[in-house]
């Protein structure tokens, strides 16, 4: 039942590596339906919060028309960072579901366990591993792309 959710999010994944950006995607679910979507965009959008679950939290709280996200399930290709883990968070998502562990950055069991800290006031059940094979390879195949030289990439200015 999670495979087909986070097959959507690796599907977003691939579109932000055809947009040159890190391939990361995001799906929020509520009764089983995708009610919004997204994947990275801060290099095309010049904004440091346009990581995919932030996008597909947006999307999914406009479709709703409400920012809270109640009961909603969140399903992400690579283990949320810490900005990411707050939105989730204040959106009150119940099921988080990753692919991949993020050694670097992951907020959720890697660098560091945000979401049990006692003083937060919302509890999110977490699921990992869900096609971790599959999250890791798109991951690992752009990194290593990048390394050769086959990826364009923004410039800094």
């Amino acid at each position: 039942m999670r495979e087909p959710f986070m097959r959507a999010a690796l599907a977003e994944a691939n579109r932000a590596e055809a947009a040159g950006e890190v391939p990361v995607g995001a799906v929020v679910v509520v009764d089983g339906e995708i009610v919004g979507s997204g994947f990275n965009q801060p290099i095309s959008t010049q904004d440091p919060t346009a990581h995919a679950e932030i996008v597909a939290l947006r999307a999914a709280g406009l479709a709703c028309s409400n920012y809270r996200l109640t009961g909603a399930s969140l399903y992400v290709t690579v283990e949320p960072c810490l900005m990411c883990v707050g939105a989730l968070i204040h959106a009150r998502i119940g099921l988080l579901v990753f692919g991949a562990a993020e050694p670097k950055a992951g907020a959720v069991q890697s660098m560091c366990r945000s979401l049990d800290h006692p003083s937060l006031n919302h509890k999110v059940v977490v699921i990992t591993g869900v096609l971790e094979a599959e999250c890791s390879a798109v991951l690992q195949g752009f990194f290593q792309r990048r390394r050769e030289g086959n990826i364009l990439t923004t410039p800094l200015s």
